[in-house]
């Protein structure tokens, strides 16, 4: 018998704090973003390693509190618009002056700057004194590797938003031998999903261990 088509109808739904997974390794910042706009100078930094969910993080607050999103390299004072901002990757080649002012104008009324990173502000490099001041006294929370309870979460997720069901002990199965990682977790569901539409096959513990196989032989 053919296996049914999951077809994909809807868009992607806009970051949110509700949908955020949350366990021991975010639960400090998931606290810290949510006492926005009590940030101390309107401002905070959220560092954390890739694949550790701050992006979604980041979006989700921005979707909440009506920011603009603005490349590091492109930052400027006046793209703000006393809205206010979120700066992805700031430790990566940021605009130093643009930087600086967005920082000086984040406590002003309506405004507010969220900034991710993968290193803590006094370890990013810049030239401008001045900036290297407010780097330095920048509030900062972090985000951790992901933990096994907020991997499980969304690897029932991706599974969810692709309407399948595996068996209970797939979960355990998957977070004995998968990376700490939320991208990751992602793309091992597309592949189970992928593997079990070309096949006819279910999603089951012997397909998992099939797709994990296949992807640590990828690993250069």
């Amino acid at each position: 018998m053919a296996r049914q088509l999951r077809l994909n109808l809807g868009r992607d739904a806009p970051a949110s704090l509700d949908e955020f997974v949350r366990g021991p390794s975010n639960a400090d910042a998931v606290a810290a973003i949510e006492a926005w706009p009590a940030w101390l100078g309107g401002c905070l930094a959220l560092v954390g390693p890739q694949g550790s969910g701050k992006s979604h993080l980041a979006r989700a607050w921005a979707e909440l509190a009506g920011a603009r999103r603005i490349e590091a390299a492109a930052a400027d004072a006046d793209a703000a618009s006393g809205a206010p901002v979120l700066v992805e990757d700031a430790d990566r080649s940021p605009c130093a002056e643009g930087l600086f002012h967005l920082i000086n104008i984040a406590a002003r009324e309506g405004g507010g700057l969220l900034l991710t990173a993968r290193t803590r502000p006094r370890a990013w490099p810049t030239d401008l004194p001045d900036l290297r001041s407010r780097l330095n006294a920048l509030p900062v929370t972090e985000i951790q590797a992901p933990d096994d309870a907020v991997l499980e979460g969304v690897l029932r997720r991706f599974f969810r938003n692709r309407l399948i069901r595996p068996p209970e002990q797939v979960y355990p199965y998957l977070l004995a031998r998968m990376n700490r990682s939320i991208p990751d977790a992602e793309e091992i569901v597309r592949a189970l999903d992928e593997a079990g539409d070309a096949g006819f096959r279910p999603v089951t513990r012997v397909l998992a261990r099939q797709i994990l196989d296949r992807r640590s032989r990828q690993v250069p």
